[in-house]
């Protein structure tokens, strides 16, 4: 359900190649990660702040986020889902989906 939740906020608020990772048994650290992308500094924050608004309203979650002030790359940390909002050109450098999709996976945007 937070998951659900998690990819229509983001949907919503137009954030860009969307992609969902299945961590259980993988990772200790959450059950899933998700990745997207904004298309500038600015909708990356947006993008950030209006998921940490809805899930706190709906779920009464406090999420951790780190980076929201430079909006290059926020991490929202709900405890099982972490998320990541990149601009293009950051989500490009850094290529996170490589290091925790399967080399099967990585052309089905989701594992």
């Amino acid at each position: 359900m937070l998951l659900a939740r998690i990819i229509a906020s983001l949907e919503d608020d137009k954030a860009e190649d969307l992609v969902t990772i299945d961590l259980r048994g993988r990772s200790a650290m959450a059950d899933y990660m998700v990745i997207c992308s904004g298309r500038s500094s600015r909708q990356v924050g947006a993008i950030a702040e209006k998921l940490m608004d809805r899930l706190k309203q709906e779920f009464g979650r406090v999420c951790r986020i780190e980076g929201k002030e430079q909006g290059d790359w926020v991490l929202i940390d709900t405890a099982d889902v972490i998320v990541h909002v990149f601009r293009p050109e950051v989500r490009e450098f850094y290529q996170l989906e490589k290091m925790w999709m399967a080399p099967s996976d990585l052309g089905s945007g989701q594992v």
